[in-house]
This record gives C-alpha cells, structure tokens and sequence, in this order.
C-alpha cells in the first residue's frame, strides 16, 4: 500500500502517529512517502522534515511491517520553481500545498492514498485503496462544513475535503489537473488553497461514503478518522482544533479513548523522534 504524506518538519507527530494506526489496522506492507520542502513566507522559515526524522519513520515501519519503508523527498526546488504567490500568506501553511506537487516526483508510484498527518486509521482500508480508479483522477468524501457552502458542479453535494485522498497519479498527470491548481495558487488567493483548488478544477472525482474519511465524531464503521477544526455554537460560537497527538485534549475536551493504545505508543516514541529532530 502507497501512503502520502506532505509537509514541513513540523508534521512528524502526525505522522507517528498516523502510521502507528496503519500499522495496527492494515496488514499490509506499508510504502510511505513524504514529500517536504523548505519554505519562507514573510520572515517565517519552514524547515523541512529531516533526514533523521524519516531514518527514524523509516526504521519504524520497517521493524513493525517486514517489507515497509520510508522516503522522504524533498521538492524545494520544485516548489520554488512554482511558488504559490497569491497563497503563501493565508492561515494554512503552504507545507499544505506541496501533494500537489506529486505529478513532478518520477518516483512516486501511480496509485498513492494521501493522508493529512492528523488522519488516523480506525480499521482496514484496503477495500478503500484497492477500488478501480479508471476514469478517475481521485477518490474523497464530502467537506463536513464545506459541502454546505460551496457547489462546483451538478450535484447538491460535491464538495470535497482534501484530508483523505486516493489518487491516479497516470490520469492527473494525463489531465494536467496538478499542473492546473499550482497555476491557479499561484494567481488567485483562495480560503484553502489546495482543497479550494481541487474541488474547481477535478472533471472526474468521485465521492466515497464518510466512513472513509469522518471528519465530525467516531462512528461504528468509521475507517479513517480525521481531527480537523470543528465548530461549537456554545457557550459562544467558537472553534476546536484537537490533534492526536495530543493525549491529554483527546481525553478531557473530545473525551476519545478509542486510539489509546495508539497514543501510549506514540508517547513513547515521540521523545525518540524528537530526538532525531536535534541531528540535523
């Protein structure tokens, strides 16, 4: 299985703990690639992932799944060469941005399940990632929030989040459709650069059910849960961001419990990754 991750160095959290829960639930030989890239906005500098970070991932998976890996690319000179301009400055960091990027990565194989770092798995999704893709480019579930709100084509509800995607790596690159949302995040500033763009510009998406990518609270038969920004009427409007790796908040403000045994892992992992962090 082809897993996709994308970011800067501040995503190895997710990403910890994010295969630890595809560990667990797929059985699988797990190939991980991780796109990274060093980015500066203003006078922040994004750092990307580094080598020690992914030796670390790579060793894990490797001893955990005989037959896994890990590889880190680094696109920075893909990235600079096509800079997202009209977006470098929104509340998303552009380390969001680089998956689309993946149709210039010669390595990277033609089928990828993309995850966001705050995906966790909840059971086995090879069903999911073995489905034929022919005459799609990719596969993903509803926007919570979003399919409310934004409308591209005929149907009521076609709004897709971006957190959990399986890609046809031959069709987007046949189509362009990469090619078309770096050229349009480089023009026009947009809300969610990335997911904004995929939704205008896909011609032959498909819809998954919402098991495969929860993005509201655990179901039965949820099969990737994804902890993104929610919205809370009371006891004034607000927003709640709560990340996996983060025990003590999944615990006493989303009073989850269902991946503990994840999260004792990855506590005590993380000191090790972090570790590998100071090395480079």
């Amino acid at each position: 299985m082809n897993i996709l991750y994308s970011g800067d160095a501040r995503i190895g959290d997710g990403v910890l703990t994010s295969l630890l829960s595809l560990l667990k639930n797929v059985s699988a030989p797990l190939h991980v690639y991780i796109l990274t890239a060093e980015m500066t906005v203003a006078d922040h500098q994004y750092r990307p992932l580094t080598d020690q970070q992914a030796a670390f991932l790579n060793h894990l998976v490797s001893q955990q799944r005989p037959g896994s890996d890990v590889t880190k690319i680094d696109i920075t000179d893909l990235f600079d060469q096509q800079l997202p301009v009209a977006n470098m400055a929104t509340r998303f960091t552009p380390g969001c941005m680089l998956r689309l990027y993946a149709d210039e990565v010669p390595q990277l194989p033609d089928r990828l399940l993309y995850l966001d770092n705050d995906v966790l798995c909840r059971q086995d999704c090879q069903t999911f990632y073995q489905q034929s893709l022919a005459h799609t480019q990719l596969v993903g579930v509803l926007d919570h929030y979003g399919k409310w709100f934004f409308h591209h084509r005929w149907r009521p509800f076609d709004y897709m989040n971006s957190g959990v995607l399986l890609l046809n790596m031959p069709e987007i690159k046949r189509t362009g459709l990469f090619a078309d949302c770096r050229q349009r995040m480089q023009t026009k500033k947009m809300f969610m650069p990335d997911q904004s763009a995929l939704n205008k510009l896909a011609t032959t998406k498909r819809l998954a059910p919402t098991r495969y990518n929860e993005q509201h609270s655990l179901k039965p038969n949820t099969v990737f849960q994804h902890f993104s920004t929610t919205l809370h009427l009371f006891p004034k409007f607000h927003t709640q961001t709560v990340k996996p790796w983060q025990p003590e908040a999944m615990h006493q403000i989303l009073h989850v419990h269902a991946y503990d045994d994840i999260l004792q892992e990855y506590t005590a992992l993380a000191p090790q990754l972090k570790g590998s962090n100071l090395h480079d």
